[in-house]
């Protein structure tokens, strides 16, 4: 298995050998569970689904429950599909820990949904840099300025950096170092920030990418 299911602890800090302060963020990952394995001859492609964390049965619905049930897993509201190359290493039922992925050292890729930031405009999300705060310009400080032309071509281009919805996206941190690991805990302890809120779900993959 080359990724596990995790929530987001929160950030703190530690010192290496050298007393430099290192900001890291501590995950609680797994243990998760197989719900199911996808094969390429019954659906066309390879992957298992994974569940974390335990909830009340209540808030599932019926489908939901009798999935979970079949398979002989708790009631979770987190599942996840991770893409496999062989589903014959896997069977329904089947736990992995943090330390059955990750070793320390190692590197990870982080996915999760950043924070939503509301509607904001074209300084904080784009960073604009403003208009003048001079004399002449009145209560403009902040405004986009021009967004097209006049006559031709009379209509404003997709894409055009505007105000809108910030955050709450799909979010992936490449190559953060695996910093420290307890089994015993199931904690993982990542350099630097990873995306979402305090709790929030997150996939933790081994990366893709080298180092360079």
């Amino acid at each position: 298995m080359n990724a596990i299911l995790g929530e987001k602890l929160g950030m703190t800090q530690i010192f290496d050998v050298n007393s430099r302060a290192i900001p890291v963020t501590v995950i609680k990952a797994g243990p998760c569970q197989v719900v199911q394995v996808k094969t390429p001859d019954r659906d066309g492609y390879s992957a298992v689904q994974l569940s974390f964390g335990e909830t009340k049965p209540a808030r599932l619905n019926k489908p939901e429950a009798g999935h979970l049930a079949k398979a002989g897993v708790a009631p979770s509201t987190n599942i996840v599909e991770i893409r496999i190359d062989d589903p014959g290493e896997y069977k329904v039922g089947q736990e992995f820990t943090v330390g059955d992925v990750f070793t320390e050292g190692g590197r990870a890729d982080v996915t999760g949904v950043s924070k939503g930031k509301g509607f904001q405009g074209v300084m904080r999300r784009h960073g604009f840099s403003g208009q003048g705060a001079a004399h002449g310009t009145h209560k403009k400080h902040r405004a986009p300025g021009s967004i097209g032309a006049c006559a031709t071509p009379a209509r404003v281009f997709k894409g055009m950096p505007m105000a809108g919805r910030m955050g709450g996206e799909r979010t992936t941190i490449l190559n953060l170092e695996v910093v420290r690991i307890d089994s015993d805990r199931g904690l993982l302890v990542l350099g630097g920030a990873v995306p979402g809120p305090d709790g929030g779900l997150i996939v933790i993959r081994e990366a893709v990418k080298g180092v360079g």
